[in-house]
Parts: structure tokens; sequence; C-alpha cells
């Protein structure tokens, strides 16, 4: 029994992408849920970095019923990384505007300080630190959270998930030029942040 249950696993983690995905679009629950476990991690890190823990929970299901709710109309399934990134970004947006509601309708005075981000690490480059290595990482999410979402957003997609700017600014909806810009623009303002901090000199 035991040995048949390992099988299944082994089946489950070697289904074809392509394949769950057309099982999805015609209402395979079950793959639907392998399709789940496949990304929930990575959404759940994304929406995290991008929003901070409040109403982190949420913000996941909601992709994930975006993305049931969506399937049907995907007509590539070899877009779906690409198409599934872009949900979690306007989840993140409609997040992040029900959060500054509710804020300012409870009138917070204080810093949530459970919305600061973690990173693994933020800079590839070799002209950027390596800030794990100088073991920073809270100076470096607090340096996040002085960005806006939209600076936020391309640096955590390129530095923390790995994704190509090409297909980030597929994501975004933006030129590639865009992408660049802002990249360099928020890697230059979290450089500044920790040279203030008297980090970097």
């Amino acid at each position: 029994m035991r040995k048949q249950a390992i099988v299944l696993a082994d089946n489950v983690a070697c289904t074809p992408e392509s394949e769950l995905i057309v099982r999805c679009q015609r209402g395979d629950r079950t793959a639907f849920h392998q399709l789940y476990r496949r990304y929930q991690q990575k959404v759940s890190s994304t929406l995290y970095q991008l929003c901070g823990r409040e109403m982190l929970e949420d913000l996941v299901q909601e992709v994930f019923i975006r993305v049931w709710k969506g399937l049907p109309k995907l007509r590539q399934p070899s877009y779906f990384s690409t198409w599934l990134y872009r949900i979690c970004w306007n989840v993140a947006v409609d997040g992040r505007r029900q959060f500054a509601k509710r804020k300012q309708e409870k009138r917070e005075t204080s810093t949530d300080k459970d919305d600061l981000s973690s990173l693994e690490t933020l800079f590839r480059s070799q002209d950027t630190p390596d800030l794990m290595q100088l073991h920073y990482q809270d100076l470096v999410q607090r340096g996040l959270q002085t960005l806006s979402l939209d600076h936020r957003a391309v640096i955590v997609l390129h530095d923390l998930e790995d994704i190509p700017q090409k297909e980030i600014a597929q994501i975004l909806q933006l030129p590639v030029g865009t992408v660049k810009s802002r990249l360099h623009y928020a890697r230059n303002a979290i450089k500044k942040f920790l040279q203030q901090e008297g980090v970097l000199s």
C-alpha cells in the first residue's frame, strides 16, 4: 500500500504541465490540485514579497480561484507561468488597495512590522553586494518597503524568482526598457538605503 502511494506520488510529479492544464480546462479538479501543489509555494512567496503577511492566505486563495476560472480561456499552455504571475500581480495590486483602504478606515498610525519582506538573495549582478553574506537581511527588508509596488515587483520577480526581463515585461505589460530602468532604479534605491544605514560606503 505504501509502495503504491509512492508510485502515485511519482506519477503526479512526472505529469507534464501541459497535460495537467488541458485536464484542468476540462474541469478535472484532481489535476488542478496537482497544479496547485506545484505552484502554491512560488505564488505564496511572490505575494509575500509584494504585500507582506497581511491577508497573505486570502491573496493566495484569490490567485488560484482566478486561475481555476480563467484556465478554460488560456489558449497556450506554454504561457501558463507568465499568465500565473500576471494574476499574482493583479491580486497583489488589488490586495494592497484593500489593505490601504482598511488601514485608512481604522486610522492606524503604527507601522506594520509584519509587512517586511524576506529575500534569499536580492542581488545577483557583480556590481552589487551579496546581502546574504553581509547578513543584513533585515536592512534589505526595510529597504524594500521604501520602494513603490511597481519597483518592488520588478526586483522581486527578477532577483528572487529569476524571471527574465522579457517575461517580466509580459507579466507587468510593460516595455522591456521600462523593466530595465525600474530594476536599475530599485537596485540603486536599495544601495542608497544601505549607504544611509552605514552598511555601504
